[in-house]
């Protein structure tokens, strides 16, 4: 079995209304992804590209895979990845690229097996993952009132979360004055209640004194973990803030590979570690990092943002991590993995498969070959907006 062809998608699609956050504001939705296909047909999909990232795979990779066993995944990694290393750009864009085929290659070795991912893992540990529900973003009336408008809808949606089961949920932080931020996540602890879970996401909107000064006061109101608080890869500013504050500290989706992941985790910057199945180095890479935090008693808890390539990878790698630590009733948020389950809206998410549904704050693992989703593959070409193509 070898490689025959290698083809990526650029996919856009425009959504209303918008929502923002500390770095920024979405309109539209985004997603790449790379499709594999060997030369007695199997297809695998992975994603975690863009413009800059499709052309090192049609560029930098395609000599290494057109023809090559794709079976031969630790290989293919590591070849990929030796492209980048003396550079030291292994990171960045590059990651992605690696992130992208990594996982169409996990897809088709399960295709061409019979088998789903979490079986080539080795086996899950559990059937379902627990998921919180990220929303709760900044609206334009928030925004633009400096805070002092909390939109109505923004409590409806935090009800609506709760009704539908979901035992935690993520808001935004860092995009308005501390106090209007506060103010505007004790509003939604009101609204929710004392025994739902609720994060706190400032995605780096701080240095280590101000995330400290903000999050004694989320820490007031039960803030769960707080999230992205520093630069990314600001491992002192992450010990600071860690050292100061009583919630749990969470981070680690903008990292690429285990090398940008081994301070933060042997350091214990983190209590929660949050690698990104598109930006890490893909199944392979994020498995290692799960595994590696493990080790040092870290939570692994997916953060997934993207397309239901996205969400299944994330599903089969955290099914087979086990539990931190193990425990005779192991629970989520404790000892089982939480994942993010992304509620904003995007047609891509909803409209390129079946899409994944929530029961009681739970997804199920999926069980069919691969990645164990079908992808409509005429869906992706209507809603892409760059495609290229290199074969054999």
């Amino acid at each position: 079995m070898r490689i025959d062809s290698i083809e990526t998608f650029l996919l856009e699609a425009s959504i209303q209304p918008g929502f923002g956050w500390s770095q920024g504001w979405a309109d539209k939705r985004q997603v790449g992804l790379v499709k594999l296909v060997t030369e007695d047909g199997i297809v695998g999909w992975g994603e975690g590209l863009n413009g800059p990232s499709a052309r090192i795979v049609h560029e930098e990779f395609a000599h290494i895979l057109l023809g090559a066993d794709p079976m031969q995944r630790n290989l293919l990694w590591q070849a990929m990845f030796r492209l980048f290393y003396n550079g030291n750009v292994a990171g960045g864009i590059g990651g992605s690229a690696i992130s992208a085929v990594d996982t169409a290659l996990w897809d088709i070795a399960g295709k061409a097996s019979g088998l789903p991912v979490w079986a080539l893992l080795g086996g899950k540990v559990r059937d379902r993952i627990a998921v919180y529900a990220t929303g709760l973003y900044y609206t334009e009336e928030n925004l633009s009132s400096g805070g002092s408008v909390i939109p109505q809808r923004l409590l409806d949606e935090a009800r609506m979360y709760v009704d539908l089961g979901f035992a935690g949920m993520k808001t935004k932080v860092g995009g308005l004055p501390l106090a209007q931020d506060v103010r505007r996540v004790a509003a939604l602890r009101e609204v929710i209640g004392p025994d739902v879970f609720l994060m706190a996401d400032a995605n780096q909107a701080y240095n280590a004194t101000t995330a400290i000064r903000i999050g004694r006061e989320l820490a007031e109101l039960d803030v769960y973990w707080f999230e992205e608080p520093v630069n990314a890869k600001d491992v002192e500013g992450y010990l600071q803030v860690k050292a100061a504050l009583p919630m749990a500290i969470a981070g680690g989706e903008n990292l690429r590979t285990r090398y940008e992941f081994k301070d933060f985790i042997g350091r214990r910057c983190v209590d929660i570690v949050q690698p990104d199945v598109v930006m890490a180095g893909g199944i392979t890479e994020m498995h290692r990092v799960a595994s590696m935090a493990n080790a040092f008693g870290i939570l692994c808890n997916p953060h997934v943002w993207g397309s239901p390539v996205m969400i299944a990878a994330s599903l089969h790698v955290a099914s087979a991590v086990p539990e931190c630590p193990p425990a005779r009733t192991p629970r989520p948020y404790q000892q089982e993995p939480v994942m993010e389950f992304d509620r904003t809206p995007s047609p891509i998410r909803q409209g390129i498969a079946e899409p994944f549904d929530q029961t009681d704050g739970f997804l199920d693992v999926p069980t069919g070959p691969g990645l164990g989703v079908e992808i409509d593959e005429a869906a992706v070409r209507q809603l892409s907006v760059d495609t290229q193509r290199t074969s054999k």
